[in-house]
């Protein structure tokens, strides 16, 4: 049965007002696992209903390995959230993919630690598939709103996903050439596990901001450079945003992934912990009844 779009969308922070959302309103959400990194802004674009929040917080105030991304995730859930757009600052690890250019993200490899990454845990186990982390429909419509758009776009890549907050040794970025990766980041995990835990379709645009420091004869990685590149890209990632919003269909067909926990729960329901069911209403309350 087909049902409405409601787009989550989190980024940086200066990207909601960019976003001119129609009737935006700023609504303060609770969650049970702590404080998301801010209120969330709602309204519509292009008649497609949007919710944007950013990720670190107003002013970029909260640092990557600090971020509550479970809260995140649960309060877009709450807000009626159908599938998650993610907006990155990411470094390349590739000659083809060079400052300035968007990577529409297929795969990761999470080398972050001492992040909260499941909605799950003692007295509820559960296993999704995260086999294919990256929703298929989602990143083709990146790739076609980018397509009308004067930018280069890399149609998948390989993110590799470390705690920071420093950024890369040489050995460390060379090491990871040699795994296979394309691009690296701070952000995206544990939040695409935690979108699948909570049956949202999550994609990833990944905007490269830089070369990460394998490359010799570079000085390496300064934020400075970073901020100035996001700074000229940022307009660009507003109006891709709106692009996709017009290319979306008025009604919204089924994913598998709206129903990722069908099979997941491993728990018996007489063992289940209530406390932790209670809080797992919005992310998991579909199969928990």
């Amino acid at each position: 049965m087909s049902k409405t779009w409601h787009i989550g969308v989190i980024g940086g922070s200066g990207l909601a007002s960019g976003l001119e959302l129609d009737g935006a309103q700023t609504i303060e959400v609770a969650s049970p696992f702590g404080l998301p990194s801010s209120a969330v802004t709602t309204g519509r674009l292009e008649g497609v209903q949007f919710t944007f929040l950013p990720r670190h917080g107003t002013g970029h105030a909260i640092p990557p390995g600090s971020v509550n991304y479970r809260a995140n995730i649960d309060v877009l859930k709450r807000c009626g959230v159908t599938d998650l757009l993610a907006l990155s600052a990411i470094g390349s690890l590739t000659p083809a993919m060079a400052p300035g250019h968007f990577v529409a993200v297929d795969q990761f490899i999470d080398r972050t630690s001492g992040r909260d990454n499941s909605f799950f845990g003692s007295g509820l186990v559960a296993h999704v598939s995260l086999a294919d982390p990256i929703c298929p429909r989602l990143r083709a419509g990146l790739i076609a709103a980018i397509g009308q758009k004067d930018a280069k776009i890399h149609d998948g890549g390989c993110y590799i996903a470390i705690e920071g907050p420093q950024f890369s040794t040489r050995a460390e970025s060379k090491l990871y050439r040699k795994w296979g990766g394309d691009v690296i980041g701070m952000t995206a995990m544990p939040e695409a596990r935690l979108a699948r835990e909570a049956e949202l379709p999550y994609a990833l645009l990944g905007m490269v901001t830089d070369y990460d420091s394998w490359r010799d004869d570079d000085a390496g990685v300064d934020a400075a450079n970073v901020m100035e590149v996001m700074a000229r890209n940022v307009e660009l990632a507003r109006q891709i945003v709106r692009t996709f919003a017009a290319s979306l269909s008025k009604n919204r067909s089924a994913s598998p992934i709206d129903k990722a926990l069908d099979h997941a729960m491993m728990t018996s329901p007489d063992a289940r912990d209530p406390v932790l069911v209670a809080k797992l209403q919005a992310v998991a309350g579909r199969v928990l009844g």
